[in-house]
C-alpha cells in the first residue's frame, strides 16, 4: 500500500512538513520570551474563531486565524498594561475562547462533537484542498518573519531594554511575534490540534537546546526535528489508525529525551577537552573547569 497514492495522504504530509518547519520556527522566539505556553492559550482563543467558521458557514481556518490573531494583540496588550490583574485577564481570555468555540459549534447547523474533536487533536482525513491552500498562504508569512527579521526578533527576546536602546519598535515587533504564533497555531490545528501545538512549538527547541550552542545551530536543528516527527507521526497514525496530533508530540518529546541522553558525554567530554588544552597551554595550572551544559544562543 502507497501512502501516497490516496490524495488526502498527501494532502496531509505536505500540511505536516509545513507545520514542521514553522511551529519551531516560532517557538524559538517564545522560548527565548519565557512564553512557551502561550501558543497553548492562543489555541484555546482560536477554538472561538473554529465554532464562528462552522456557525457563518465560512472557512473555520481563516476565522481562527482572525481571532487567534486578535487574541493574541489582547495578550500583548494585557502583558503591557495588566500588572497585578493581569494573569486573570489572561484566564478569562483562554477559557472564554475555549468555551465560545463549543458553544458555536454546537449552535451551527451539523455541529458536532466530532467536528470539534477533528480540530482539537488533529485529523489526517479532513484536511481539505482549501485547508491546504490557506496553511501554504500563511506559512509562507511565518517563514516570511521569522526568518527576514531574525535579528530583531532575536535581539528583542533576549533584552527588551537594550533593543529599545538601540532604536528597535520593541512594542511592534513584539505584537509581530504574537501575531506570527498565533498565525502558526491556526496553521498546526489541521495536523496536530488546537491542544497540542504548543508542544510542537516548544519541545523541539528544548531538544536541539541539548546538543547546539548558537541561534543558528539551534533554529536549524529544531526546524529539523519538527519536519522529521510530523512527517514520522503522519506516517505512523496512517498505519498504525493512531491519532496524528498525539503521535506526533509523542514522538518530539522521545527525540527530547533522546538527545538529552546524548547530551551529557558530550558536555562531559568537551569539559575534559578544555581542561587538556589549558593544562597543555600552562602545565602548572591543573584545575578543571565545571561542566557546563549546552547553551542554546550565544549569537545570531
Amino acid at each position: 500500500m502507497d501512502i501516497l497514492d490516496y490524495a488526502f495522504m498527501q494532502r496531509a504530509l505536505l500540511a505536516a512538513v509545513l507545520v514542521g518547519v514553522i511551529a519551531p520556527a516560532v517557538g524559538i522566539y517564545l522560548v527565548q520570551r519565557r512564553q512557551a505556553l502561550m501558543g497553548d492559550g492562543i489555541g484555546h482563543v482560536a477554538m472561538t474563531g473554529v465554532g464562528l467558521g462552522f456557525l457563518l458557514n465560512t472557512s473555520p481556518v481563516w476565522m481562527a486565524t482572525a481571532v487567534s490573531v486578535l487574541g493574541a494583540v489582547l495578550m500583548e496588550l494585557i502583558r503591557w498594561y495588566g500588572k497585578t490583574r493581569g494573569d486573570i485577564a489572561l484566564a478569562m481570555l483562554f477559557y472564554g475562547g475555549m468555551a465560545g468555540g463549543v458553544m458555536f459549534i454546537n449552535l451551527a447547523p451539523g455541529g458536532s462533537n466530532a467536528n470539534l474533536t477533528s480540530y482539537l487533536f488533529g485529523s489526517l482525513s479532513t484536511v481539505s484542498e482549501s485547508d491546504v491552500t490557506a496553511i501554504c498562504v500563511l506559512a509562507a508569512f511565518v517563514v516570511l518573519v521569522t526568518l527576514g527579521l531574525r535579528r530583531q526578533l532575536f535581539a528583542v527576546s533576549q533584552d527588551e531594554e537594550f533593543a529599545r536602546v538601540t532604536g528597535l519598535p520593541v512594542r511592534a515587533l513584539n505584537l509581530l511575534t504574537a501575531v506570527t504564533a498565533a498565525v502558526t497555531v491556526t496553521v498546526a490545528m489541521r495536523v496536530v490540534g488546537l491542544l497540542l501545538v504548543s508542544a510542537l512549538m516548544v519541545v523541539p527547541v528544548a531538544a536541539a537546546q541539548q546538543l547546539t550552542r548558537s541561534f543558528a545551530a539551534t533554529f536549524a536543528v529544531a526546524v529539523a526535528i519538527g519536519v522529521s516527527v510530523t512527517i514520522g507521526g503522519t506516517v505512523t497514525s496512517f498505519y498504525q489508525d493512531v491519532p496524528p496530533g498525539s503521535t506526533i508530540v509523542l514522538l518530539t518529546i522521545g527525540a527530547f529525551i533522546a538527545l538529552t541522553a546524548l547530551a551529557s558525554p558530550l558536555a562531559r567530554r568537551r569539559a575534559r577537552a578544555a581542561a587538556a588544552a589549558q593544562t597543555a597551554q600552562d602545565p602548572t595550572e591543573c584545575a578543571i573547569p565545571a561542566t557546563r551544559g549546552p547553551e542554546s544562543t550565544v549569537g545570531v
